[in-house]
């Protein structure tokens, strides 16, 4: 291992080893936390996933809200998310969660204290805590950790992309993965990826901003979607003038008739998108198979612990 990284998992198995000792503060609050995180950087599907998730609980009669840190807005303070609202305000997967699962979504750097605001503001009976593997502060009562498979064979930061080691999978209740056959101490939870997009055949220029963007580029060739060219931006950017005359320049040199990006993209482009039409939304969505034995050992599992009924 690189002496970087092995000073970096030094650091997290220290931090680690004060949270499960109580040397460090947890706080708890009064309804079942769930969390849903992963290993890496970005990339995952958690935001796909929590919409699912929570999509999946209101089918069963059971109100979620969802707690997130909000990452890249500028504003500080707690609040709840007005999906009408803009990504400077919210952040832009806090925004796509409001909007998809139709939901209170409450963002707060302390997802304590934004807990405490969903608890007096809503009458939901499940939080779903967004990105929520490494936030130690706040207690969970079930852990989800997604694990693509590039995570099996990555690298600690600050040289690869892992914010902890696989084996920190011992902390999961379940592992949410595109494969069964893992070794894995958690039980697995098999997911699938579908992208979707409304595309003829005509050429089109795809971009986007996402942490994973070859991951991107290479689903929507094996959708058959003819990509001419494509243009990738650090994960989260907003769009701006610049942004789009450099899109506007590449569709023209590469022959194309329109663009393609993904949700989380139309969101941090605002008003930039009507200058880009024809503009096609590749839409993801994250896919349990078997959710009715899952969702039942959350929920037995929650009542369980929590001694709550559902």
């Amino acid at each position: 291992m690189n002496p970087f990284s092995a000073i970096f998992g030094v650091g997290v198995a220290a931090r680690n080893a004060l949270y499960d000792r109580r040397v460090f503060r947890v706080r708890s609050l009064s309804r079942p936390v769930v969390s849903v995180g992963n290993l890496s950087l970005g990339g995952s599907g958690k935001t796909p996933f929590v919409i699912t998730l929570g999509k999946l609980l209101a089918n069963r009669g059971i109100a979620v809200d969802v707690l997130s840190r909000g990452y890249g807005r500028s504003a500080v303070h707690l609040s709840r998310v007005d999906p009408d609202g803009t990504p400077e305000q919210f952040g832009d997967e806090p925004l796509l969660i409001a909007r998809e699962l139709g939901a209170p979504v409450f963002v707060g750097a302390a997802r304590y204290k934004a807990g405490l605001l969903a608890e007096k503001e809503c009458e939901s009976q499940v939080h779903l805590l967004d990105d929520g593997f490494q936030h130690r502060q706040l207690h969970r009562d079930f852990d989800i950790v997604l694990l693509p498979a590039a995570d099996l064979t990555g690298t600690l930061l600050p040289l690869g992309r892992l914010r902890e080691p696989v084996s920190s999978l011992r902390r999961a209740d379940v592992v949410a993965a595109e494969s069964q056959d893992l070794s894995s101490t958690a039980p697995v939870w098999k997911i699938r990826r579908e992208l979707t997009v409304d595309v003829s055949a005509q050429p089109v220029t795809a971009f986007c901003a996402i942490a994973r963007p070859s991951q991107f580029f290479k689903q929507l060739r094996e959708l058959n979607v003819s990509v001419t060219d494509t243009a990738s931006f650090p994960d989260h950017h907003r769009y701006t003038a610049s942004d789009v005359h450099r899109l506007l320049r590449l569709k023209v040199s590469a022959g194309a008739s329109a663009f393609v990006t993904t949700e989380k993209d139309v969101i941090n482009l605002g008003s930039f998108a009507d200058r880009l039409q024809p503009l096609h939304v590749a839409r993801l969505k994250i896919v349990l198979e078997n959710p009715e034995p899952a969702i039942s050992t959350l929920l037995t599992t929650l009542e369980r612990r929590c001694g709550c009924r559902f």
